[in-house]
Protein backbone atom coordinates (compact mmCIF):
# COMPACT_ATOMS: atom_id res chain seq x y z
CA UNK A 1 0.00 0.00 0.00
CA UNK A 2 1.46 3.28 -1.37
CA UNK A 3 -0.78 6.52 -1.14
CA UNK A 4 0.53 10.04 -2.85
CA UNK A 5 0.57 11.27 0.99
CA UNK A 6 3.42 8.95 1.22
CA UNK A 7 5.65 10.09 -0.87
CA UNK A 8 5.50 13.40 1.30
CA UNK A 9 8.74 15.14 3.13
CA UNK A 10 7.08 15.36 7.10
CA UNK A 11 8.16 16.63 10.16
CA UNK A 12 6.82 16.98 13.84
CA UNK A 13 7.85 17.62 17.22
CA UNK A 14 8.90 14.06 18.32
CA UNK A 15 9.46 14.84 21.93
CA UNK A 16 6.24 14.50 24.37
CA UNK A 17 4.59 17.89 25.09
CA UNK A 18 5.65 20.70 27.86
CA UNK A 19 8.55 21.80 29.03
CA UNK A 20 11.95 19.39 29.33
CA UNK A 21 15.77 19.86 28.83
CA UNK A 22 15.60 18.11 25.43
CA UNK A 23 12.89 18.47 22.66
CA UNK A 24 13.46 16.68 19.39
CA UNK A 25 12.19 18.05 15.49
CA UNK A 26 12.22 15.00 13.19
CA UNK A 27 12.13 15.31 9.21
CA UNK A 28 11.67 12.52 7.11
CA UNK A 29 11.61 12.79 3.23
CA UNK A 30 13.30 11.63 -0.11
CA UNK A 31 15.73 14.25 0.01
CA UNK A 32 16.05 16.77 2.85
CA UNK A 33 19.28 18.75 1.69
CA UNK A 34 17.01 21.70 1.27
CA UNK A 35 15.97 21.92 4.71
CA UNK A 36 19.48 20.69 5.94
CA UNK A 37 20.71 24.52 4.35
CA UNK A 38 18.85 25.99 5.48
CA UNK A 39 18.37 25.37 9.20
CA UNK A 40 22.08 24.21 9.53
CA UNK A 41 24.21 26.25 7.09
CA UNK A 42 26.12 23.41 5.78
CA UNK A 43 25.80 19.70 4.74
CA UNK A 44 26.19 17.22 7.49
CA UNK A 45 28.60 14.10 8.16
CA UNK A 46 26.28 10.95 7.66
CA UNK A 47 25.17 9.83 11.33
CA UNK A 48 27.60 12.45 13.50
CA UNK A 49 26.16 14.57 15.77
CA UNK A 50 27.10 18.34 14.80
CA UNK A 51 26.73 21.18 17.51
CA UNK A 52 25.55 24.08 15.72
CA UNK A 53 23.28 27.31 15.78
CA UNK A 54 19.28 26.74 14.07
CA UNK A 55 19.31 29.42 12.06
CA UNK A 56 16.12 31.34 11.23
CA UNK A 57 14.92 32.57 7.75
CA UNK A 58 17.09 36.19 8.95
CA UNK A 59 19.68 34.94 9.70
CA UNK A 60 19.49 34.97 13.41
CA UNK A 61 19.77 31.68 15.50
CA UNK A 62 16.59 30.35 16.85
CA UNK A 63 18.65 28.04 19.10
CA UNK A 64 21.68 26.41 19.65
CA UNK A 65 21.52 22.37 19.77
CA UNK A 66 22.83 19.14 17.96
CA UNK A 67 21.76 18.26 14.35
CA UNK A 68 21.93 14.61 12.88
CA UNK A 69 21.17 13.65 9.20
CA UNK A 70 20.45 9.82 8.50
CA UNK A 71 21.06 9.47 4.76
CA UNK A 72 18.73 6.78 3.66
CA UNK A 73 17.88 4.06 3.61
CA UNK A 74 19.74 3.52 6.93
CA UNK A 75 17.51 5.22 8.78
CA UNK A 76 14.19 5.01 11.51
CA UNK A 77 11.91 5.23 8.48
CA UNK A 78 14.41 4.02 5.53
CA UNK A 79 13.92 7.57 4.32
CA UNK A 80 16.47 10.90 4.67
CA UNK A 81 16.05 11.85 7.88
CA UNK A 82 16.84 14.94 10.26
CA UNK A 83 16.98 15.19 13.86
CA UNK A 84 17.21 18.23 15.51
CA UNK A 85 17.81 18.29 19.69
CA UNK A 86 17.26 21.70 20.92
CA UNK A 87 16.08 22.91 24.21
CA UNK A 88 13.29 21.25 25.06
CA UNK A 89 10.63 24.32 25.94
CA UNK A 90 7.14 24.75 23.68
CA UNK A 91 8.07 27.96 21.89
CA UNK A 92 11.70 26.73 20.93
CA UNK A 93 10.16 23.69 19.23
CA UNK A 94 7.03 25.60 17.37
CA UNK A 95 9.49 28.09 16.00
CA UNK A 96 12.27 25.07 14.38
CA UNK A 97 8.81 22.88 13.12
CA UNK A 98 7.75 26.64 11.75
CA UNK A 99 11.30 27.37 9.95
CA UNK A 100 11.33 23.68 8.97
CA UNK A 101 7.98 23.78 7.16
CA UNK A 102 9.45 27.54 5.52
CA UNK A 103 12.54 25.46 4.47
CA UNK A 104 10.94 22.67 2.99
CA UNK A 105 8.07 24.76 0.75
CA UNK A 106 9.53 23.41 -2.04
CA UNK A 107 9.89 19.77 -1.64
CA UNK A 108 6.45 19.35 -0.26
CA UNK A 109 7.39 18.78 3.62
CA UNK A 110 4.46 18.91 5.87
CA UNK A 111 3.29 18.07 9.37
CA UNK A 112 3.31 14.88 10.15
CA UNK A 113 -0.04 12.85 10.81
CA UNK A 114 0.10 9.98 14.10
CA UNK A 115 1.99 7.57 13.68
CA UNK A 116 3.52 8.65 9.94
CA UNK A 117 7.17 7.97 10.76
CA UNK A 118 6.88 4.27 11.94
CA UNK A 119 4.20 3.83 8.91
CA UNK A 120 6.86 4.40 6.86
CA UNK A 121 8.87 2.71 8.48
CA UNK A 122 6.88 -0.49 8.19
CA UNK A 123 6.07 0.49 4.37
CA UNK A 124 10.20 0.86 3.54
CA UNK A 125 10.44 -2.62 4.86
CA UNK A 126 11.90 -1.40 8.29
CA UNK A 127 9.61 -2.80 10.91
CA UNK A 128 6.46 -5.83 9.66
CA UNK A 129 3.79 -4.34 11.40
CA UNK A 130 3.69 -6.31 14.32
CA UNK A 131 7.53 -4.43 15.21
CA UNK A 132 6.02 -1.07 14.76
CA UNK A 133 2.81 -2.34 16.97
CA UNK A 134 5.49 -2.79 19.39
CA UNK A 135 6.61 0.61 18.96
CA UNK A 136 3.64 2.32 20.38
CA UNK A 137 3.36 -0.99 23.21
CA UNK A 138 6.41 0.01 24.70
CA UNK A 139 6.07 3.72 25.12
CA UNK A 140 2.66 2.34 26.66
CA UNK A 141 3.86 -0.10 29.33
CA UNK A 142 2.22 0.22 32.14
CA UNK A 143 4.59 -2.50 33.94
CA UNK A 144 8.16 -3.25 33.66
CA UNK A 145 6.96 -6.83 32.32
CA UNK A 146 5.38 -5.07 29.47
CA UNK A 147 7.96 -2.92 28.48
CA UNK A 148 10.14 -5.94 28.54
CA UNK A 149 8.20 -7.85 26.26
CA UNK A 150 7.33 -5.13 23.71
CA UNK A 151 11.06 -4.39 23.70
CA UNK A 152 11.40 -8.62 23.03
CA UNK A 153 8.43 -7.90 19.94
CA UNK A 154 10.39 -4.86 18.76
CA UNK A 155 13.78 -6.45 18.39
CA UNK A 156 11.72 -9.25 16.36
CA UNK A 157 11.09 -12.39 18.32
CA UNK A 158 7.64 -12.62 17.68
CA UNK A 159 8.19 -11.89 14.30
CA UNK A 160 11.13 -14.50 14.13
CA UNK A 161 8.36 -17.08 15.59
CA UNK A 162 5.31 -16.23 12.83
CA UNK A 163 7.66 -16.53 9.89
CA UNK A 164 8.99 -19.78 11.09
CA UNK A 165 5.69 -21.22 11.10
CA UNK A 166 5.06 -19.26 7.68
CA UNK A 167 7.95 -21.55 6.22
CA UNK A 168 6.71 -24.46 7.41
CA UNK A 169 3.56 -23.80 6.29
CA UNK A 170 4.88 -22.84 2.44
CA UNK A 171 6.90 -25.87 2.41
CA UNK A 172 4.08 -28.20 3.13
CA UNK A 173 1.90 -26.46 0.64
CA UNK A 174 4.27 -26.95 -1.86
CA UNK A 175 4.29 -30.66 -1.10
CA UNK A 176 0.63 -30.83 -1.14
CA UNK A 177 0.02 -28.74 -4.08
CA UNK A 178 3.03 -30.32 -6.48
CA UNK A 179 1.01 -33.79 -5.60
CA UNK A 180 -2.09 -31.83 -7.25
CA UNK A 181 -0.21 -30.68 -9.87
CA UNK A 182 1.08 -34.44 -10.88
CA UNK A 183 -2.10 -36.92 -9.92
CA UNK A 184 -0.22 -39.25 -12.71
CA UNK A 185 2.43 -39.86 -9.86
CA UNK A 186 1.18 -42.71 -8.07
CA UNK A 187 2.91 -42.29 -4.61
CA UNK A 188 1.12 -41.89 -1.18
CA UNK A 189 1.66 -38.24 -0.31
CA UNK A 190 0.59 -38.66 3.18
CA UNK A 191 2.85 -41.12 3.93
CA UNK A 192 6.02 -40.75 1.57
CA UNK A 193 5.95 -36.93 2.36
CA UNK A 194 5.05 -37.36 6.29
CA UNK A 195 2.83 -34.95 5.83
CA UNK A 196 0.53 -35.63 8.41
CA UNK A 197 3.85 -35.82 10.73
CA UNK A 198 4.67 -32.04 9.57
CA UNK A 199 1.62 -31.20 10.17
CA UNK A 200 1.00 -32.33 13.84
CA UNK A 201 4.51 -30.44 13.78
CA UNK A 202 2.76 -27.23 12.86
CA UNK A 203 0.13 -27.10 15.30
CA UNK A 204 2.42 -28.28 18.31
CA UNK A 205 4.02 -25.16 17.34
CA UNK A 206 1.71 -22.72 16.88
CA UNK A 207 -0.44 -24.04 19.96
CA UNK A 208 2.94 -22.77 22.05
CA UNK A 209 3.02 -19.60 20.32
CA UNK A 210 -0.49 -18.54 20.61
CA UNK A 211 0.02 -19.26 24.22
CA UNK A 212 2.57 -17.14 24.66
CA UNK A 213 0.41 -14.77 22.93
CA UNK A 214 -2.61 -14.80 24.73
CA UNK A 215 0.53 -14.29 28.21
CA UNK A 216 1.89 -11.63 26.17
CA UNK A 217 -1.95 -9.75 25.47
CA UNK A 218 -2.41 -9.79 29.20
CA UNK A 219 0.62 -7.94 30.15
CA UNK A 220 -0.52 -5.77 27.58
CA UNK A 221 -3.91 -4.95 28.27
CA UNK A 222 -3.99 -6.48 31.57
CA UNK A 223 -7.96 -7.38 33.24
CA UNK A 224 -10.53 -5.44 34.63
CA UNK A 225 -11.85 -6.92 38.19
CA UNK A 226 -14.81 -4.67 39.84
CA UNK A 227 -15.16 -5.01 43.64
CA UNK A 228 -18.99 -5.16 44.48
CA UNK A 229 -20.82 -5.90 47.40
CA UNK A 230 -23.29 -3.81 49.85
CA UNK A 231 -22.25 -0.37 51.59
CA UNK A 232 -19.65 -0.96 54.34
CA UNK A 233 -18.47 -4.35 53.54
CA UNK A 234 -14.98 -2.96 53.07
CA UNK A 235 -14.46 -2.43 49.57
CA UNK A 236 -12.20 0.86 49.98
CA UNK A 237 -10.15 -0.78 52.51
CA UNK A 238 -9.62 -3.70 50.10
CA UNK A 239 -8.77 -1.70 47.15
CA UNK A 240 -6.41 0.21 49.56
CA UNK A 241 -4.61 -2.72 50.94
CA UNK A 242 -4.25 -4.14 47.13
CA UNK A 243 -2.96 -1.19 45.97
CA UNK A 244 -0.85 -0.22 48.87
CA UNK A 245 -2.27 3.52 49.36
CA UNK A 246 -5.21 5.30 50.51
CA UNK A 247 -7.11 6.00 47.19
CA UNK A 248 -10.51 5.99 48.34
CA UNK A 249 -12.12 7.49 51.52
CA UNK A 250 -12.77 4.67 53.73
CA UNK A 251 -15.58 5.75 56.55
CA UNK A 252 -17.63 4.13 59.09
CA UNK A 253 -20.49 5.96 57.28
CA UNK A 254 -22.44 3.36 54.25
CA UNK A 255 -22.91 4.87 51.13
CA UNK A 256 -19.04 6.87 51.18
CA UNK A 257 -17.73 5.63 48.19
CA UNK A 258 -20.86 7.56 45.50
CA UNK A 259 -19.16 6.60 42.23
CA UNK A 260 -16.35 4.18 40.84
CA UNK A 261 -12.46 4.65 42.18
CA UNK A 262 -10.64 2.98 39.63
CA UNK A 263 -6.48 2.09 39.97
CA UNK A 264 -4.25 -0.37 38.11
CA UNK A 265 -1.56 -2.38 40.60
CA UNK A 266 0.82 -5.11 39.15
CA UNK A 267 0.74 -8.77 40.21
CA UNK A 268 3.52 -10.56 38.53
CA UNK A 269 4.04 -7.81 35.99
CA UNK A 270 0.48 -8.29 34.74
CA UNK A 271 -1.64 -5.12 35.36
CA UNK A 272 -5.20 -5.00 37.19
CA UNK A 273 -7.12 -2.65 36.76
CA UNK A 274 -9.43 -2.65 40.00
CA UNK A 275 -12.47 -0.49 40.68
CA UNK A 276 -14.19 0.04 43.61
CA UNK A 277 -17.69 0.79 43.25
CA UNK A 278 -20.65 2.28 45.20
CA UNK A 279 -22.70 -0.37 47.83
CA UNK A 280 -25.51 -1.88 46.37
CA UNK A 281 -28.79 -2.25 48.00
CA UNK A 282 -32.27 -2.25 46.82
CA UNK A 283 -34.33 0.75 45.38
CA UNK A 284 -36.10 0.90 48.16
CA UNK A 285 -33.64 0.96 50.50
CA UNK A 286 -31.16 3.35 48.21
CA UNK A 287 -31.53 7.14 50.26
CA UNK A 288 -31.35 9.45 47.69
CA UNK A 289 -30.94 9.78 43.54
CA UNK A 290 -26.87 10.30 43.69
CA UNK A 291 -27.06 7.12 45.56
CA UNK A 292 -29.22 5.39 43.02
CA UNK A 293 -27.26 6.79 40.16
CA UNK A 294 -24.16 5.19 41.75
CA UNK A 295 -25.69 2.07 42.12
CA UNK A 296 -26.47 1.64 38.12
CA UNK A 297 -22.92 2.36 37.79
CA UNK A 298 -21.98 -0.38 39.58
CA UNK A 299 -24.13 -2.59 37.50
CA UNK A 300 -22.59 -1.29 34.58
CA UNK A 301 -19.31 -2.03 35.59
CA UNK A 302 -19.91 -5.44 36.66
CA UNK A 303 -21.20 -6.28 33.24
CA UNK A 304 -17.59 -5.41 31.52
CA UNK A 305 -15.55 -6.78 34.50
CA UNK A 306 -13.31 -9.67 33.70
CA UNK A 307 -13.52 -10.78 37.11
CA UNK A 308 -16.00 -9.95 39.96
CA UNK A 309 -15.03 -10.13 43.81
CA UNK A 310 -18.02 -10.26 45.48
CA UNK A 311 -17.28 -8.94 48.88
CA UNK A 312 -18.85 -9.97 52.20
CA UNK A 313 -18.81 -9.19 55.69
CA UNK A 314 -18.16 -11.64 57.79
CA UNK A 315 -18.73 -9.95 61.05
CA UNK A 316 -22.65 -9.39 59.79
CA UNK A 317 -23.27 -12.76 58.59
CA UNK A 318 -26.56 -13.96 60.00
CA UNK A 319 -28.15 -10.73 60.61
CA UNK A 320 -32.05 -10.85 58.65
CA UNK A 321 -31.43 -7.32 56.36
CA UNK A 322 -28.12 -7.91 55.57
CA UNK A 323 -28.78 -11.67 54.71
CA UNK A 324 -31.41 -11.05 52.24
CA UNK A 325 -29.31 -8.00 50.46
CA UNK A 326 -26.69 -11.18 50.21
CA UNK A 327 -28.97 -12.75 48.41
CA UNK A 328 -30.70 -10.06 46.00
CA UNK A 329 -27.24 -8.78 44.95
CA UNK A 330 -26.35 -12.88 43.68
CA UNK A 331 -29.55 -12.96 42.09
CA UNK A 332 -29.33 -10.27 39.93
CA UNK A 333 -25.51 -11.07 38.66
CA UNK A 334 -24.93 -11.13 34.81
CA UNK A 335 -25.20 -14.87 33.20
CA UNK A 336 -22.15 -13.90 32.52
CA UNK A 337 -21.00 -15.30 36.17
CA UNK A 338 -23.45 -17.90 36.38
CA UNK A 339 -20.86 -20.89 36.30
CA UNK A 340 -18.55 -18.66 38.81
CA UNK A 341 -15.21 -19.39 36.20
CA UNK A 342 -15.61 -15.15 36.57
CA UNK A 343 -16.84 -14.64 39.98
CA UNK A 344 -14.56 -14.78 43.80
CA UNK A 345 -16.69 -14.73 46.56
CA UNK A 346 -14.06 -12.74 49.41
CA UNK A 347 -14.79 -12.73 52.94
CA UNK A 348 -13.40 -9.35 54.80
CA UNK A 349 -12.82 -8.57 57.90
CA UNK A 350 -11.22 -12.26 58.78
CA UNK A 351 -9.17 -10.65 61.59
CA UNK A 352 -12.59 -9.91 63.22
CA UNK A 353 -14.75 -13.21 62.82
CA UNK A 354 -12.89 -16.34 60.89
CA UNK A 355 -14.38 -18.00 57.98
CA UNK A 356 -16.24 -21.19 59.55
CA UNK A 357 -16.76 -22.83 55.72
CA UNK A 358 -13.19 -22.06 53.62
CA UNK A 359 -15.33 -24.05 50.64
CA UNK A 360 -17.80 -20.70 50.40
CA UNK A 361 -14.46 -18.38 48.83
CA UNK A 362 -11.38 -16.51 50.35
CA UNK A 363 -11.06 -15.02 53.70
CA UNK A 364 -9.42 -11.74 54.11
CA UNK A 365 -8.53 -9.05 56.22
CA UNK A 366 -7.99 -5.72 54.58
CA UNK A 367 -7.10 -4.08 58.08
CA UNK A 368 -3.87 -6.65 58.38
CA UNK A 369 -3.64 -7.89 54.81
CA UNK A 370 -4.02 -11.40 55.57
CA UNK A 371 -5.42 -13.38 52.56
CA UNK A 372 -4.34 -10.61 50.15
CA UNK A 373 -1.49 -13.05 48.57
CA UNK A 374 -3.70 -15.90 47.82
CA UNK A 375 -6.77 -13.58 46.75
CA UNK A 376 -3.91 -12.12 44.08
CA UNK A 377 -2.97 -15.46 43.09
CA UNK A 378 -6.73 -16.23 42.39
CA UNK A 379 -6.94 -13.28 40.30
CA UNK A 380 -3.68 -14.21 37.94
CA UNK A 381 -5.33 -18.06 37.93
CA UNK A 382 -9.18 -16.25 36.91
CA UNK A 383 -6.95 -14.10 34.10
CA UNK A 384 -5.31 -17.55 32.79
CA UNK A 385 -1.91 -16.34 33.46
CA UNK A 386 1.26 -18.72 33.76
CA UNK A 387 5.16 -18.02 33.89
CA UNK A 388 6.44 -18.74 30.90
CA UNK A 389 10.03 -19.94 31.06
CA UNK A 390 10.94 -18.62 27.59
CA UNK A 391 10.41 -15.28 27.87
CA UNK A 392 6.92 -13.07 26.37
CA UNK A 393 6.73 -11.23 23.95
CA UNK A 394 3.74 -8.39 23.52
CA UNK A 395 0.64 -9.43 21.83
CA UNK A 396 -2.97 -7.67 20.92
CA UNK A 397 -5.69 -8.88 20.35
CA UNK A 398 -5.48 -8.76 16.91
CA UNK A 399 -2.41 -11.32 16.93
CA UNK A 400 -4.17 -13.89 19.13
CA UNK A 401 -7.66 -13.35 17.11
CA UNK A 402 -5.22 -14.06 14.16
CA UNK A 403 -3.23 -17.20 15.64
CA UNK A 404 -6.63 -18.73 16.64
CA UNK A 405 -8.11 -18.73 13.46
CA UNK A 406 -4.84 -19.78 12.19
CA UNK A 407 -5.25 -22.66 14.52
CA UNK A 408 -8.69 -23.06 13.27
CA UNK A 409 -7.86 -23.86 9.60
CA UNK A 410 -4.81 -26.43 10.37
CA UNK A 411 -7.70 -28.03 12.22
CA UNK A 412 -9.62 -28.94 9.50
CA UNK A 413 -6.04 -29.45 7.78
CA UNK A 414 -5.58 -32.23 10.00
CA UNK A 415 -8.84 -33.75 9.52
CA UNK A 416 -8.33 -34.37 5.98
CA UNK A 417 -4.89 -35.40 6.59
CA UNK A 418 -6.33 -38.31 8.48
CA UNK A 419 -9.62 -39.05 6.42
CA UNK A 420 -9.62 -41.96 4.91
CA UNK A 421 -9.77 -40.63 1.53
CA UNK A 422 -8.38 -36.99 2.28
CA UNK A 423 -9.66 -34.60 -0.21
CA UNK A 424 -5.69 -32.74 -1.36
CA UNK A 425 -7.60 -30.00 -2.62
CA UNK A 426 -9.54 -29.15 0.32
CA UNK A 427 -6.27 -29.61 2.29
CA UNK A 428 -4.58 -27.39 0.26
CA UNK A 429 -6.93 -24.80 0.82
CA UNK A 430 -6.80 -25.08 4.65
CA UNK A 431 -2.84 -24.71 4.35
CA UNK A 432 -3.50 -21.56 2.65
CA UNK A 433 -6.10 -20.20 4.45
CA UNK A 434 -3.68 -20.50 7.57
CA UNK A 435 -1.05 -19.28 5.95
CA UNK A 436 -3.12 -16.09 5.21
CA UNK A 437 -4.53 -15.60 8.96
CA UNK A 438 -0.78 -15.58 10.11
CA UNK A 439 0.51 -13.17 7.22
CA UNK A 440 -2.66 -11.07 9.24
CA UNK A 441 0.42 -10.57 12.13
CA UNK A 442 3.33 -9.23 10.13
CA UNK A 443 1.52 -7.61 7.91
CA UNK A 444 2.21 -9.38 4.68
CA UNK A 445 -1.81 -9.89 4.24
CA UNK A 446 -3.15 -6.46 5.78
CA UNK A 447 -6.48 -4.33 4.70
CA UNK A 448 -5.36 -0.62 4.11
CA UNK A 449 -8.66 0.43 7.03
CA UNK A 450 -6.35 -1.95 9.31
CA UNK A 451 -3.19 0.12 8.66
CA UNK A 452 -4.81 3.33 9.50
CA UNK A 453 -6.29 2.21 12.62
CA UNK A 454 -3.39 0.39 13.99
CA UNK A 455 -1.20 3.88 13.30
CA UNK A 456 -3.65 6.56 13.94
CA UNK A 457 -3.29 5.41 17.31
CA UNK A 458 -0.02 6.47 17.91
CA UNK A 459 1.58 10.20 18.79
CA UNK A 460 2.26 12.55 16.25
CA UNK A 461 6.51 12.55 15.80
CA UNK A 462 6.41 8.53 16.36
Amino acid sequence: MTLARHHDAIVAVATAPGRGAVGIVRCSGRDLRPVIAALCGKALAPRHATYLPFVDADGSAIDQGIAIHFPAPHSYTGEDVLELQAHGGPVVLQLLLARCLQAGRDIGLRVAEPGEFTERAYLNDKLDLAQAEAVIDLIDASTEAAARSASRSLSGDFSAEIHTLRDQLIQLRMLVEATLDFPEEEIDFLEKADARGQLERIAAQLDAVLDRARQGALLREGIKVVIAGQPNVGKSSLLNALAGAELAIVTPIAGTTRDKVSETIQIQGVPVHVIDTAGIRGEHDTRDEVERIGIARTWAEIEGADALLFLHDLTRSGEGAYDAGEADIAARLPAAFADGSRLVHVFNKADATPLADPARGLAVSAKTGAGLDELRRKLLALAGWHASPEGLFIARTRHVDALRRTREHLALAQAQAHSPEPALDLLAEELRQAQVALGEITGEFSADDLLGEIFSRFCIGK
